[in-house]
């Protein structure tokens, strides 16, 4: 049963294409945060897998709240993995294992690029969805995003 919202069918749509796209980058920063602490060693090894273990424990939430946005208004999510990959905006680098502090900024520069992203999509759902629920859903996982940005930055310096 479709939800009764005074937003219309077709704005739904929108606010439902900006979520999937946003849940398919939360799933790329998820592998790539869980493949990058696979990768640790040396100094630090202990507090780095911690840290990369808390974020990707916080993107898994994430993209279960985010599911659940989509649920809520009206629709579904993709079915597999190809159709998330097709639309994911973060970049993966497939074969190639940086050293820790090169993994580190490249997941700092994603998650940079997901919440410059963000600002657009919730630009997005307020501007042509006129979808205020969605709206601030996004804000919040922006802000959690700069929160943890700003602690990679502290972390490594950058």
């Amino acid at each position: 049963m479709k939800p009764k919202m005074v937003i219309t069918e077709k704005d739904l749509n929108k606010s439902t294409d900006v979520l999937s796209m946003i849940l398919s980058d939360e799933m790329t920063l998820n592998v790539k945060t869980k493949k990058n602490q696979g990768h640790i060693s040396g100094d630090s090894f202990m507090e780095l897998h911690k840290l990369f273990q808390s974020q990707y424990n916080e993107l898994e939430e994430v993209i279960d709240e985010i599911t659940a946005r989509i649920n809520i208004v009206g629709s579904y999510t993709k079915d597999t993995l190809k159709e998330g990959e097709e639309q994911t905006r973060p970049t993966e680098s497939p074969n190639i294992y940086p050293v820790q502090k090169d993994m580190s900024k490249e997941l700092l520069n994603n998650r940079e690029s997901v919440i410059i992203e963000l600002r657009e999509d919730i630009e997005t759902c307020m501007e042509q969805s006129k979808d205020s629920g969605t709206t601030d859903f996004l804000t919040g996982i922006m802000q959690q995003h700069e929160t943890i940005a700003l602690k990679m930055r502290q972390y490594f310096g950058s």
